[in-house]
């Protein structure tokens, strides 16, 4: 067996010694036979050397370069995994690091999002006062060489590995832009650069606030409370958009809570046979600061996101607008094993405050079906039903269930194929090769000109009634691309929020948010004059 071999091999004894070393611990606090277990572990282990044993020797080819990594990373361990649920995972040096780094909410680098697009690594954006930002890097340009290396054949992630490094080191970028004469090279010094979890918080309309959670990590719980301060005394509402998200680390899902409920409200439970139970309680509270609210939810929101939620809902503290969300009740343990891998470990089921438990279904689902698949509504009365503070009826299983349903926008086959083909990415990098905008800029019929004549030069294939029956639809993303370009991403988030129908539909529910706030003060009044009342006297 190869050196290589050898630690992918080791790797994997790792990997199950902390697995049985869980199942251990359950083994004694529950008084179940822990030496039985023991027993079994060892002859699992030693079946599973026997078979790689005969497949390394015997197999028609040698296991050669990666193959004994991919054997075990991305066969024999993602398959015992998914046999428990489909949310234990294994993370091998690469998704570990990445999951390290989102986690951190920053990373060292010169601060692009890049992706394939027709074999070449293209920027999708720089980010805000990154290097790249400062330098001038433009969405749309194309990453030909690095430090004298050509990028042709690299991946995206190779690419990203070789600009990231130490802060203050430097990095040579050449790049070519739809309408420079010849490529442009940027010499950029690596810099931290932070990852924010909120990347729009405004007012969006006169005393509405605006905030949108990318996912939960270690940085949410502060960036919520500065983006409540910018707001400033007297908000009228917020409208706190978790669409999309995909939950992350539980504390911070809930300190956003603690600095919405009123202290000593629970926010979540968990709970795990081989752990005691855990209840998380606002120990700050929002200290008398109170506004109706407005979480907007989709089917991809997801885990700490839906604890947010669901906290929120269960205290009638907000109104839930959107679709019903993912259904993950599930709770990870990150263990770090050898050679930079990690293992994430369900170890705890969380319970709403009501009790709810919101974990979907998954047995005899595959995975595709589980993660891609659940469009079809669960049947009320299959799912387990318990109350908010106010006596309002909510259900455990399936997810979150809206207070109010509102559907997303469905594209359109014209939206799609300017979508698909990048036409606005691809109109913008012609539109400012020439001009400068300013702040005040509308799309005006000229630009709508402008934009018709690029189609055309494309060969685009639609009707004018098509382009008609899409106007805002077009204008919003032709100036959301060129704002993107010209003044940076949050420029672009913002022009698309304004026009976003969930979110003018979430600002129209406040009165309603607030209503429902006033309801529950009601009667959580009226329960405790009847507890202060007591039994009458005889």
């Amino acid at each position: 067996m190869s050196i290589r071999t050898r630690r992918t091999f080791f790797s994997l004894i790792v990997f199950f010694a902390v697995c049985a070393l869980g199942g251990m611990v359950l083994s004694q606090q529950v008084g179940a036979q822990s030496a039985t277990d023991e027993t079994n572990f060892r002859d699992g282990l030693k079946s599973f050397s026997a078979v790689y044993d005969i497949v390394s020797k015997n197999y028609a080819e040698p296991l050669t370069g990666d193959m004994p990594d991919k054997a075990i990373y991305d066969g024999a361990i993602p398959e015992m995994l998914h046999t428990l649920d489909p949310h234990s995972s294994f993370y091998d040096p690469k998704a570990y690091a990445r999951m390290k780094e989102d986690q951190h909410g920053k990373y060292y680098g010169v601060g692009m999002l890049i992706q394939p697009i027709n074999g070449k690594v293209v920027v999708v954006y720089p980010i805000e006062n990154s290097p790249a930002f400062r330098a001038g890097v433009h969405p749309g340009d194309v990453i030909t060489s690095i430090d004298g290396q050509s990028a042709s054949g690299l991946s995206s992630d190779d690419v990203a590995n070789r600009l990231k490094g130490p802060r203050g080191t430097k990095v040579n970028v050449t790049m070519t832009r739809v309408g420079a004469s010849s490529p442009i090279n940027f010499d950029l010094v690596r810099d931290e650069i932070p990852n924010a979890s909120i990347d729009l918080a405004y007012e969006i309309h006169p005393g509405i606030g605006y905030i949108h959670i990318r996912q939960f990590q270690e940085t949410t719980g502060r960036e919520f409370d500065d983006a409540i301060s910018t707001f400033g005394p007297g908000l009228k509402g917020l409208v706190l958009d978790l669409r999309g998200n995909p939950g992350g680390v539980l504390v911070e899902a809930v300190s956003v809570c603690d600095r919405l409920l009123k202290r000593g409200q629970v926010i979540v439970s968990q709970r795990g046979r081989a752990f005691p139970e855990q209840v998380y309680r606002a120990t700050h509270g929002n200290e008398g600061d109170s506004f109706p609210i407005v979480v907007l939810v989709n089917r991809g929101t997801a885990s700490a996101a839906e604890i947010v939620s669901g906290a929120l809902q269960d205290h009638d503290r907000a109104l839930i607008a959107g679709e019903t969300t993912f259904g993950k009740g599930l709770v990870q343990t990150v263990y770090t094993l050898s050679d930079n891998t990690g293992l994430a470990l369900t170890t705890y089921h969380y319970f709403t405050p009501s009790g709810r438990l919101i974990q979907r279904n998954y047995n005899g689902v595959s995975l595709y079906d589980y993660y891609y698949n659940h469009d079809t509504p669960q049947d009320e009365k299959d799912r387990e039903v318990k109350l908010t503070d106010s006596g309002r009826t909510v259900y455990g299983g399936g997810g979150i269930t809206p207070d109010i349903k509102v559907d997303a926008p469905k594209s359109n086959p014209f939206q799609e194929l300017l979508l698909e083909r990048d036409a606005f990415l691809g109109f913008t990098e012609e539109y400012l090769s020439h001009r400068t905008l300013t702040k005040d800029f509308t799309v005006d019929d000229a630009a709508l000109s402008d934009f018709k004549q690029y189609l055309s030069s494309q060969n685009y294939d639609y009707t004018p009634q098509e382009f008609e029956a899409n106007l805002d639809w077009v204008k919003m993303n032709v100036k959301a691309s060129l704002f993107a370009t010209q003044f940076g991403l949050t420029s672009e988030l913002q022009v698309k929020a304004n026009w976003d129908p969930e979110i003018q539909q979430a600002i129209n529910l406040i009165p309603q948010a607030a209503q429902l706030e006033q309801h529950v003060q009601q009667v959580l009044a009226q329960k405790e004059a009847a507890l202060n009342k007591g039994p009458a006297s005889r």
